[in-house]
């Protein structure tokens, strides 16, 4: 079963379909009529009332007759449609704003031609075609603006609606759940013994909602199920560009070329996967100890580990067209994601973890990838800090996160901004510690001998003067003087 929709699926959908008393506000049905100005528009509102009618999909069908419902069959051909010079499907999709993923399908029924064009709800936001919302009021295209209390109880549904709860796809049989979903990974991770009964299999992923039961009988397949759980993400249109793309790059300029591999399968059931392909890709160093030599890898193996979890859990789902990568260069690793933090990149270290996809997180929760307790960043610093590495880099763009691990370098090689980095983030993870930053921790955590404490003092005070660090006490002793990061000046007593 993938979900490239069989004939005899399509055929048993049009049935049903048509078996409706009248069109309802997420089934539109037609003859020829196939101006491509209204297929926009039909577009748009179908995908609005879709999201209010708790549907996961609205349906435009050509070949129905619009009174009875009955097969009439259709000269419209969207495989053969333009709009000047441009296909149609690609002109409709250019002028949809946000991108929601539609398909038209061409099928037999009862030996007349028909077109079914299935259209996802809309998500996040009302979907606009050509700047311009509409909605179906009964079996009326309207615009949106014109139907305030529409408008509003569409967003009131945003604001509750997560990606996890949407369906990737709907109405199959239970032996197509269990081809779809990897269910053996899902109790060997969670520790609980397999069913020995298929109605035992799927009433455990009902309770987890990755599957839930569909109105026109059969189960839906839930975005929280398939994201987690695919044996084959490709199996679902709407998630397969959602898939971990791996690249090695063979210098360190992106323009250099490499070689990429695009991960398969779900993110729980293939994380470990994963994470032993990308720290296969990593270089090591070769370690000379007393008669034996060793390879120690050049990256800590566990901030690997947190930080492509955090790009998998935090990512905002509803962007379309992009996914989370990981980059390896010869002298670092960027891992990034689609969707800005919820957090301020400079308060990752001290602000309790703040989820887009709360449903994903406390799942892969209890699965152990990710922690539970948001500990996970203060991980990755303690982790830099013990192979002595210049201080991760999380960056925000305008669409996506970033965090940036770089390769050994020696302190004389690190530049400024490198150098007041590792101190204010030293200084963070001190504090959640609930210790404070000496000039002897500062030695420490860049291997700096105790002869040279002066050398200590430099970077705390380039720290200072860049306003990230603060004295604890300024009136201390200068053997006694202790530091905070910048935002701790107002909880000194959380030190001991």
């Amino acid at each position: 079963m993938t979900t490239d929709r069989p004939s005899d699926y399509l055929i048993s959908l049009v049935r049903e379909l048509c078996k409706l008393p009248q069109e309802t506000e997420w089934v539109e049905f037609k003859a020829n009529d196939a101006e491509p100005q209204q297929i926009g528009e039909y577009l748009s509102a179908l995908a609005n009332s879709a999201a209010l009618a708790g549907k996961a999909f609205a349906y435009l069908v050509w070949g129905i007759s619009d009174g009875e419902h009955t097969v009439v069959g259709t000269k419209f051909s969207p495989a053969a449609a333009k709009v000047g010079n441009e296909e149609l499907e690609s002109w409709l999709l250019r002028l949809l704003a946000p991108k929601i993923h539609f398909r038209f399908f061409d099928v037999v029924v009862d030996g007349l031609p028909v077109v079914l064009l299935e259209i996802e709800r809309a998500f996040r936001q009302p979907v606009q075609f050509q700047g311009v919302e509409f909605i179906r009021v009964g079996s009326y295209k309207k615009r949106l603006k014109d139907f305030p209390e529409k408008e509003r109880a569409l967003w009131r549904l945003f604001d509750k609606a997560p990606f996890e709860s949407g369906v990737a796809v709907e109405r199959v049989t239970d032996d197509e759940v269990l081809k779809l979903l990897d269910y053996p990974a899902y109790f060997d991770l969670l520790k609980r013994p397999l069913p020995d009964n298929r109605s035992g299999i799927l009433a455990a992923l009902e309770d987890d909602k990755l599957i839930a039961a569909c109105d026109a009988g059969g189960w839906n397949v839930t975005n929280l199920g398939a994201i987690l759980f695919a044996k084959h993400l490709d199996d679902f249109s709407v998630l397969k560009r959602k898939a971990m793309r791996v690249i090695q790059y063979r210098g360190n300029s992106r323009a250099a070329g490499g070689k990429e591999q695009v991960g398969g399968k779900g993110y729980a059931s293939g994380f470990e996967g994963l994470i032993g392909y990308v720290n296969g890709l990593l270089p090591s160093n070769e370690v000379i100890g007393q008669a034996l030599r060793k390879d120690v890898p050049m990256y800590p193996e566990l901030a690997v580990r947190e930080l492509v979890a955090n790009a998998l859990i935090h990512q905002d789902f509803f962007m379309t067209g992009v996914g989370p990568m990981v980059e390896i260069f010869e002298d670092r690793i960027e891992i990034s994601n689609p969707g800005v933090p919820l957090v301020e990149t400079d308060r990752f270290v001290d602000t309790p973890p703040r989820s887009r996809n709360e449903g994903l997180a406390s799942l892969m929760r209890r699965i152990g990838i990710c922690e539970e307790r948001g500990s996970g960043w203060d991980k990755v610093v303690d982790q830099t800090e013990l192979y002595q590495l210049p201080a991760p880099l999380p960056e925000a763009t305008d669409d996506h996160t970033r965090v940036v691990l770089f390769a050994h370098r020696p302190l004389t090689k690190m530049d400024k901004a490198d150098r007041i980095r590792a101190v204010y983030l030293h200084a963070c993870l001190r504090y959640v510690n609930r210790e404070s930053m000496t000039n002897t921790s500062v030695r420490e955590r860049f291997g700096i001998e105790p002869q040279n404490s002066a050398a200590a003092s430099r970077l705390i005070r380039e720290a200072v003067e860049a306003e990230v660090v603060l004295p604890y006490d300024s009136d201390a002793a200068p053997k006694l003087m202790r530091y905070v990061p910048f935002w701790a000046s107002s909880r000194k007593n959380s030190i001991t």
